[in-house]
């Protein structure tokens, strides 16, 4: 029975090279798709909001309809007991009654006064509230039309990413079956891409320096990474190391 052929530190710089570019295209998909479902979501919040808004302002509006309804309808009822009470001075008996109902016309016309300014009041209100619902509800449409051009973006990156995310789990799972036999170095391997800020645990050495924190590498230990010997880790950064013709 032939034996599995062992792995040599070339082989497995290429196995961990070749992962981190598969991982990386991975998580560039997941990116892509990730800040679009939270724009959707913000913009959902937000037509909500202007929604919630715009049932707030009808009922405002009902409000101010109602106090408008209601003075002129006390102005009414004032204005009928004026007539009555002028009426009823043309048969009076004495100066007393005579007086008494010129109060009570009074107090009616002083309330007709108020009724008047509280129509005013609410009239002015009213428009108000009317140029708000107009501005909310032209807010809402325009913001609806955003959400759904932003909702079909996503729904088509997800449908096209989708195959191609799918494709390159299944290429990162079989990289990381062929270091099995290294699991020290493949469990390594996730827990530096893991803590790096952009996934970055395999870098190629770019202008003699770590291609993730950009620290000077001396030329010795260049020269040990270009032998591909052993394992070389960034004393900076802690990132796997590997020569560009890698």
């Amino acid at each position: 029975m032939a034996r599995t052929k062992e792995l040599t530190v070339e082989d497995k710089l290429k196995l961990l090279y070749e992962l981190q570019q598969v991982d990386s295209k991975i998580d560039n998909l997941r990116t892509l798709a990730g800040e679009l479902p939270q724009e959707v979501k913000d913009m959902a919040d937000e037509v909500e909001g202007l929604k919630t808004r715009l049932t707030n302002i009808e009922n405002e509006i009902k409000e101010c309809e109602t106090q408008i309804s209601d003075h002129r309808v006390r102005t009414e009822n004032a204005n009928a007991s004026i007539s009555r009470y002028k009426e009823q001075q043309n048969s009076v008996r004495n100066n007393r009654e005579f007086d008494n109902l010129n109060k009570e016309i009074e107090y009616q016309e002083l309330e007709i006064e108020a009724s008047q300014r509280k129509i005013k009041h609410f009239s002015a209100e009213l428009e108000t509230r009317l140029a708000d619902k107009a501005k909310t509800t032209k807010d809402i449409e325009e913001r609806t039309v955003d959400l759904n051009q932003k909702r079909s973006e996503l729904d088509q990156i997800l449908a096209e990413t989708k195959a191609e995310t799918e494709s390159l789990i299944l290429k990162a799972a079989d990289l990381e079956k062929k270091m099995a036999a290294d699991e020290r170095l493949l469990a390594a391997f996730k827990r530096i891409r893991k803590n790096a800020h952009n996934g970055l645990a395999v870098v190629k050495i770019e202008r003699d320096s770590c291609g993730g924190c950009h620290a000077k590498i001396p030329a010795q230990r260049q020269l040990d990474i270009r032998m591909r010997k052993k394992i070389i880790v960034c004393e900076f950064c802690g990132r796997i190391l590997v020569d560009p013709e890698l």
